[in-house]
């Protein structure tokens, strides 16, 4: 059976909500991530979603079966620790876009589809007339001793896409390790494209 892509936007994401939930939860608690995730925080922070107009969800569907999806919405609407970089250093956050999560299962990866959830973001991100996408990503140490073998960078496919670090653009994010008793703050790095 074929993968399907699908576009929501702001209250349409509402039904998907759950299972988008469930899958962030399970990717997450991959390397580097880590994330002990429960489902209250999971339906708290997703209703940001459903509750901006401006915002997208990008579905990747196997018949009913959801198996990766991305988010995003204007960078404005997003909470405080995401846009305090910017507003500190001077950047006008009303003209970026941010691409949140990108989550798929492992064993849908290499097929096309982490390209196609940013560029259907970035679609969307010219059709509200915004100047840039930026998204973070968390920053592990190299000798992590939960790092595995065989783990390989995000870092030379973000480039590929056009993505790079911004120098001096970092946010920070607390959240419970899937080996951790309680909640520890983990350093963000931030990423830029522009669109124009």
């Amino acid at each position: 059976m074929g993968l399907r892509v699908e576009c929501l936007y702001g209250v349409e994401i509402s039904p998907v909500l759950e299972e988008l939930a469930d899958l962030r939860i399970r990717i997450f608690r991959d390397f580097p991530y880590l994330y002990d995730g429960s489902e209250d925080y999971e339906r708290a922070y997703l209703a940001t979603y459903t509750k901006c107009p401006d915002s997208i969800v990008v579905l990747c569907w196997e018949g009913d079966h959801l198996v990766g999806a991305s988010t995003g919405l204007p960078l404005a609407a997003e909470v405080d620790e995401f846009r305090a970089p910017f507003l500190k250093a001077g950047i006008n956050d009303k003209a970026l876009f941010y691409c949140a999560e990108s989550v798929l299962l492992p064993e849908y990866r290499g097929k096309g589809v982490y390209r196609q959830f940013f560029d259907a973001r970035e679609k969307h991100a010219r059709a509200l007339g915004l100047s840039a996408c930026v998204f973070c990503s968390v920053v592990r140490p190299d000798d992590h001793p939960l790092r595995p073998e065989n783990y390989q960078s995000l870092d030379p496919i973000w480039k590929h896409m056009g993505y790079q670090p911004m120098a001096g653009i970092r946010t920070s994010f607390a959240w419970k390790d899937v080996d951790a008793s309680g909640e520890s703050t983990k350093p963000m790095q931030f990423y830029l494209k522009n669109l124009f």
